[in-house]
């Protein structure tokens, strides 16, 4: 991608913010058009925890953003926590040994590869940018060199939405990446409560229980939110 053609991306993006506008779906657009792939998820994160998917392409994206969030698994968050993309051309073979919680749903789903790829500057990590084809094969260079910079594009937008929320806040742009998990936001925080541990290691002690039960995260937390439910 040319630096003009980089430079009139964000400066769209950009202008939308002024306006108001959500920039979300935008985003996943303007992704799509550059590096041509099956679909595409922005995830975001909030120092340690995953807060969900800011904005997905289609309901292919949706649902591997979220087997992500209720596994624990996947490109977008082994990218995010190494700070380096994640790419993994044959999802059904060798994706299978790689993320073996993930990968048989994500290929049931209907994706033949995933690529995910950091949202960060510097120190500073928001997510991750995820492509899928509903096919194996790897990136074209070109297209490899694209996503990655689109992955900077992503991260200067989400930054400059950001940046105009009040202090301490979160700007609405970004709030309803968590929307669809408000109860295990609420569930960890009483499981943190409870046992006098972190956020962090509640939420995962919430994600290990629902593995083990064969459950999706969000049930698992509707039943502690109701008090039908107490961790161990």
């Amino acid at each position: 991608m040319s630096r003009d053609r980089f430079t009139a991306i964000v400066e769209d993006l950009k202008a939308n913010i002024a306006d108001g506008e959500i920039v979300a779906g935008r985003l996943c657009d303007a992704c799509l058009d550059v590096v041509g792939l099956s679909g595409v998820g922005i995830m975001l994160t909030a120092g340690d925890a995953t807060l969900g998917a800011l904005a997905v392409s289609d309901g292919i994206s949706g649902t591997l953003e979220e087997l992500q969030f209720n596994l624990g698994e996947g490109p977008g968050l082994e990218a995010w926590g190494r700070g380096r993309a994640a790419l993994e051309p044959d999802l059904a073979g060798a994706g299978t040994a790689r993320w073996p919680a993930f990968a048989p749903p994500a290929v049931r789903a209907g994706a033949g590869a995933v690529f995910g790829f950091p949202l960060l500057v510097g120190a500073i990590h928001v997510g991750a940018l995820d492509f899928y084809r509903n096919r194996p094969g790897p990136l074209r260079r070109e297209q490899l060199s694209d996503a990655l910079v689109m992955a900077d594009i992503v991260t200067e937008v989400v930054l400059a939405v950001q940046a105009v929320a009040a202090v301490g806040g979160v700007a609405p742009e970004l709030a309803h990446a968590g929307d669809a998990h408000v109860e295990v936001h609420q569930a960890s925080g009483m499981v943190s409560a409870q046992l006098d541990i972190t956020i962090t290691e509640a939420f995962l002690r919430l994600r290990r229980h629902a593995y083990a039960e064969g459950r999706s995260i969000n049930d698992v937390a509707r039943d502690v939110v109701a008090r039908r439910l107490r961790l161990p």
